[in-house]
Parts: structure tokens; sequence; C-alpha cells
């Protein structure tokens, strides 16, 4: 994905930030747009339909997670890429923020320069997913809906569960390796602790009511049901 013509949302409270970043993110040729606090991000991420949001976490009126979980809400913004800026780097901020349905996350301080290669990975980052529906028993996930059906239920699933459960029910009884699932679903370009796929699965088997992903240990996952 070339940056010409490619559209950049960053929001951030500090204006020295956003000049910084976006003077060098157009440099690169992108066109960017930039908010000032989280009520303007989400009107202005509705106005633009930007290929990339970026937020920090802690802004005025809405957070970014806050402004994140609301754009995930939304079918317009399912496959956008969301990165998080953060000053907080600790695991547990990590994992919720992927929960939430971000594809990254970068910490401040940051250079320009890494900042800018961040952005150039993530948009440069291929998800192929498959358009078609999978139905094992009365299990249904729908990527085009970005819908989960168990027993006749709807079941709702953050970004990245949805993508873990969708990647692991494409082959039901295969050994899916730790890092496999980690470059499929997170790219191969973002770093994440060694929990964030177990939590993740955790989650998926709690929503669902059903033990359907087994681990291999030392190996990766399967899924059967």
């Amino acid at each position: 994905m070339e940056p010409k013509g490619r559209k950049v949302l960053i929001a951030d409270d500090e204006p020295d930030i956003l000049e910084i970043l976006s003077y060098n993110l157009a440099k690169e040729g992108y066109s960017v747009i930039t908010a000032k606090d989280g009520d303007e991000a989400v009107h202005k991420a509705k106005q633009t339909a930007p290929d990339l949001i970026v937020l920090d976490m802690m802004m005025p009126k809405k957070s970014g997670m806050e402004v994140c979980e609301i754009l995930r809400t939304q079918t317009a913004f399912k496959d956008t890429l969301i990165m998080f800026l953060t000053a907080l780097s600790d695991e547990t901020t990590q994992l919720k923020g992927f929960d939430t349905g971000a594809d990254d996350y970068v910490t401040k301080p940051v250079s320009p320069s890494v900042f800018v290669s961040k952005v150039n990975a993530l948009l440069r980052r291929v998800k192929p997913v498959e358009n078609k529906n999978i139905q094992i028993g009365e299990l249904t996930i729908d990527p085009e809906r970005f819908l989960v059906v168990y027993g006749g239920k709807e079941i709702v699933l953050a970004k990245k569960e949805f993508e873990l459960l969708y990647l692991l029910a494409s082959k039901p009884g295969r050994v899916f390796l730790r890092n496999e699932i980690l470059s499929q679903v997170w790219g191969a370009d973002v770093i994440v602790g060694d929990r964030t796929i177990d939590v993740h699965i955790r989650k998926i088997r709690q929503k669902l009511g059903v033990d359907c992903i087994t681990t291999v240990k030392g190996v990766g996952y399967k899924f059967e049901m």
C-alpha cells in the first residue's frame, strides 16, 4: 500500500506532537487529518474515512480506547487500521488496547522516523480474509458482517478475537503455531506479549460458552467442536 493518496487521522491533545508527526507523514506522501480530542477524532473519522487512525490513549472528552470502541461497533470501520499512541507500555495496557480492536501501538516518546516506519509497516500489511462463511455445527462465522452466531445466539467478539477465531476455525483440527497466529492475526511487524494469544483465546471460550479451542502445549492451538 503506497503512501500517496492514503489518509491517516492522528488524534492527540498535544499540538507539538500533532505538528511533527503530521509533517513527517506528509513528507512521505500521506494525506494527514488531525484531531485534538476524542470527540473530534470520531467526527473526523466518519467525515474522512481514513486508511489508518492513530489515537492517543489519554485525550480530553473521549480517550483513545473509547474512540476505538465506538468506531469498531460501526461496519464502516471494522477493517480500518487503528494504532494507539501512548506513554503506557505495560502488558496490561497493551492487552486492553488489542481487546478494544487496535491493530498496533507505539510508545511515547517516539521519534518521527520510527513513527513513520511503524505507519508504513502497518499500512503495508496485507490480511487476506476469505469472504466466505464458516459453518461448523451450531457455529456460524460471517466475515462480511463481522458476525458470530452459536446456538442461535449472536456472540459479540472484539476485532482480534474474531480474526483469531476465524483463522482457527478455517481449518478445524489443524494445529496453528503461536508464531503463525501472531503473524496472521497481529502482523509480523507488531510485537505483542507472550500472554496475548492466551488471553484472547480465554475470552473466546468464555463468550461462546464452549471449550472449542485446544491448547497443544509448547506448540500452538487448534479448533475442535
